[in-house]
C-alpha cells in the first residue's frame, strides 16, 4: 500500500522510506530461504528484476546478503552478527552469567562473555571478576582485537575438537586466555573466556581450566540449541 503524502512529508523522504521497506522485504525473503534466485526474489517481492538486483547488491556490499557462485542469494555474515547481538542482549548474557560465576568459583580467575563487535573486534558483554589478589580486570563494553588472539581463533571457527583455544596473550604477554565458543543454530553466538596471569597457569592447569570453560560454554550452547564438538586433543601454545 502506498505511503500517503502530506505537506510535512517530502516526496524524497517517502521514496527513501519505500526503498528501505523494499530492501528489508528482500532481506526477509533471503533469510527465509524462499527466494534464493534473483527471479524468485523479484517475483515474490513484486519488484522489477533490475530493482531487486540493485537492492540485493547493496545488501551484499554491506554484508547482509551473500551471492554464491551459482547466483543464489543467502544470508550474509552481518545477519548472523546482528542476530547474535540481539540474542546476546536478550538471552546470551542471562544464560551465560551463571556459568561465568561458576568458572570464578572453580578457578579464582576472571571470566568473560564476549560477542563479535564492529570490524575485527570482540566486545565483552558480561564479566565475572576473579577472587585472587592478582587478577585480570576489564569491563563490560570493552573491545579487544581478534587478530592473533585466542578469542579471534574461536570466532574464526578454528576451535579444535577439545572445545577450547588457550594461549598466551599477544597484547598482554603476562596474561593467558582460555576461550570456548558458545554456539547456536546460526553459528557462533559468543565466546566464554577465562583470563589470568601466565605465571599461575601451567600447561596442566591450562588444560584443567579448558575443560571447565568448555563445559560452561557447552551448557549455554545446549540451551540455545547450538552444536558442540566432541572432546579431543587441546590446542594451546605461546604468543603468536
Amino acid at each position: 500500500m502506498a505511503t500517503p503524502l502530506s505537506p510535512a512529508t517530502p516526496r524524497a523522504a517517502v521514496a527513501q522510506n519505500r526503498t528501505v521497506e523494499r530492501a528489508l522485504d528482500l532481506l526477509a525473503l533471503v533469510c527465509e530461504g524462499t527466494a534464493p534466485s534473483l527471479s524468485e526474489c523479484a517475483r515474490r517481492s513484486q519488484l522489477p528484476a533490475s530493482t531487486a538486483l540493485r537492492l540485493l547488491r547493496t545488501l551484499e556490499v554491506r554484508g547482509f546478503v551473500r551471492r554464491d557462485a551459482d547466483g543464489s542469494f543467502n544470508p550474509g555474515i552481518r545477519v548472523l552478527q546482528v542476530g547474535a547481538f540481539a540474542l546476546g542482549r536478550q538471552s546470551l548474557v542471562r544464560l551465560g552469567t551463571p556459568g561465568l560465576r561458576r568458572i570464578v568459583e572453580s578457578t579464582g580467575e576472571s571470566a568473560y562473555l564476549s560477542m563479535r563487535g564492529a570490524g575485527d573486534t570482540a566486545v565483552y558483554v558480561a564479566v565475572a571478576e576473579g577472587t585472587r589478589a592478582v587478577r585480570h580486570i576489564s569491563r563490560v563494553g570493552r573491545s579487544v582485537p581478534l587478530e592473533g588472539l585466542a578469542v579471534g581463533a574461536v570466532f574464526a571457527g578454528l576451535t579444535p575438537t577439545c572445545g577450547y583455544v588457550a594461549q598466551r596473550d599477544r597484547d598482554e604477554p603476562d596474561v593467558t586466555a582460555v576461550v570456548a565458543p558458545v554456539t547456536w543454530p546460526g553459528g557462533i553466538a559468543g565466546a566464554m573466556s577465562l583470563i589470568g596471569p601466565t605465571y599461575r597457569i601451567s600447561d596442566q592447569t591450562m588444560e584443567q581450566f579448558g575443560r571447565i570453560v568448555t563445559a560452561e560454554a557447552r551448557r549455554v550452547s545446549d540451551q540455545l540449541g547450538g552444536l558442540t564438538a566432541p572432546p579431543g586433543p587441546p590446542l594451546h601454545g605461546g604468543t603468536p
